[in-house]
């Protein structure tokens, strides 16, 4: 399809075109680099928020330019999600875009028969292995403990989405069919609001609205996504044609996201700060996601799990009709990527732990903090860095100690190691267990009681009870 013939396409969907990419003359040549992103997706800042931002991109494209005697214009254009988007890429009027793994399933599908349009995925901004970025959350005085208690009952969510599609095999997992639930189709938002009004039993969704809800009191995590083990994440797409006439460009663009990931992973707490500062979303949510053993690896490689968990999503999208044909093979493309690494590309794709690890020495317990299965971080109120412990129970009496507020405290759950909220946890208090072991944090209220069921002895405890113990 050329550019004239996406016109036609864009003029269904009611939305305007124009040409990106394209060079114009009068005395100097001016290339214009259109970037769609989403700003309150805070998977992909490395390749949005935070990278437009640190002007980084523009300051690369400033010294190519002027070693070649061209121009180079950014346009940033924030979308609300990644369907729009696509529609624009379709149109030509984005050259290079950030979404996640669902979405950029259905961009490569719906572009790929016009030769103009067809795009492909060039690099990772985060991902989760376990896929713990897609959760179910209830009201928080909701009686439910299980997917199964949902049965009958609405679940709010976006048809189509990743949050959709874990609900999906969720619902498969635990002997349950999506008949079991009364879908309803709404955006983040919308399904949020739906929620904190009880309007809906649940809330099935992406980062970072779960665990939004969780911090604002206005939601429990029910389920987490990563009990599915299918790994989810989020990546950078760009239209093949636009790439190959400017693959200086390219270059330019995703050796500016390195730098930033570098960045983030460097100084999350600035990072979150300044995400949060830009987007309105609370920067201790923010934290939660992209702080040092958060829920999100920032790493631009295109790692083998991920491109396997891409497989795994494509039958779910057929069958909903999102997508009709798509060959990853040629959809995805490290080639862009292997230009900025060089002979080091292997090396670092085949890495799958987080590079932001949690880390240093214990003030409390005095013992290092060096396993990511224990780790803990706070965040007093008043202090310009967080503090870190070696295990929950640790975290818990450097609290109990503290004298002041706390703005957020983070543990890993017991079973999983996925990064919640303290004050959100179910405690656990098993006298078995060492004096800086015993107090247990789990994300769901049902992996509390099958611990319990195993572990005689141990019993339940809240939060302030999980503190006054410590």
């Amino acid at each position: 399809m050329k550019i004239s013939s996406a016109v036609a396409v864009l003029a269904v969907l009611g939305l305007g075109a124009a040409a990106c990419g394209s060079e114009t003359g009068s005395g100097s040549s001016t290339v214009v680099v259109t970037i769609g992103y989403q700003s309150k997706t805070i998977n992909t800042v490395t390749a949005g928020t935070l990278l437009r931002d640190r002007g980084t991109f523009e300051a690369k494209l400033k010294a190519l330019g002027k070693a070649k005697g061209i121009q180079y214009k950014v346009v940033w254009t924030d979308f609300p999600s990644g369907p729009p988007l696509t529609a624009q890429m379709i149109g030509g009027k984005v050259d290079i875009g950030s979404m996640g793994d669902y979405p950029l399933l259905v961009n490569g599908s719906k572009s790929a028969p016009y030769p103009d349009a067809a795009s492909e995925m060039v690099a990772v901004t985060g991902y989760n292995l376990r896929g713990s970025l897609n959760q179910v959350v209830v009201p928080t005085d909701s009686s439910a403990k299980t997917l199964a208690d949902l049965r009958g009952k609405v679940v709010s969510t976006s048809i189509g989405s990743a949050g959709h599609g874990m609900l999906v095999k969720a619902l498969d997992e635990n002997g349950m069919s999506p008949d079991d639930v009364k879908t309803l189709n709404q955006d983040p938002s919308v399904g949020a609001s739906a929620l904190e009004g009880k309007q809906v039993a649940a809330l099935s969704q992406f980062v970072p609205w779960p665990q939004l809800m969780v911090f604002r009191k206005q939601g429990r995590l029910l389920y987490d996504g990563g009990s599915n083990g299918v790994a989810t994440l989020h990546a950078v797409v760009t239209r093949s044609s636009f790439a190959k006439d400017h693959p200086d460009v390219m270059r330019a663009f995703l050796e500016a996201q390195r730098d930033t990931t570098d960045y983030l992973n460097g100084h999350p707490l600035a990072a979150a700060e300044k995400v949060s500062e830009i987007t309105g979303i609370e920067p201790e949510v923010i934290y939660l996601y992209n702080g040092p053993n958060g829920l999100v690896s920032f790493d631009p490689t295109i790692k083998k799990p991920l491109v396997d968990a891409l497989a795994t999503d494509v039958p779910f999208l057929k069958d909903l009709g999102s997508v009709k044909s798509l060959d990853l093979k040629k959809f995805v493309n490290d080639s862009y990527l292997r230009q900025v690494y060089g002979s080091s590309y292997d090396a670092a794709a085949a890495k799958l732990t987080n590079p932001n690890r949690l880390s240093g020495q214990d003030p409390v317990c005095h013992t290092a903090v060096d396993d990511p299965r224990t780790a803990s971080e706070v965040w007093f109120k008043g202090a310009a860095s967080t503090d870190v412990a070696a295990t929950p129970t640790c975290l818990l009496k450097q609290i109990a100690a503290h004298d002041g507020g706390v703005r957020a405290a983070y543990v890993p759950d017991t079973e999983t190691g996925t990064r919640i909220f303290a004050d959100s946890a179910t405690w656990v208090l098993d006298p078995a267990k060492s004096a800086n072991s015993r107090l247990l944090p789990f994300a769901v209220t049902d992996d509390a009681d099958s611990y319990l069921a195993g572990h005689k002895g141990a019993r339940v405890l809240d939060y302030a009870a999980a503190l006054a113990a410590a």
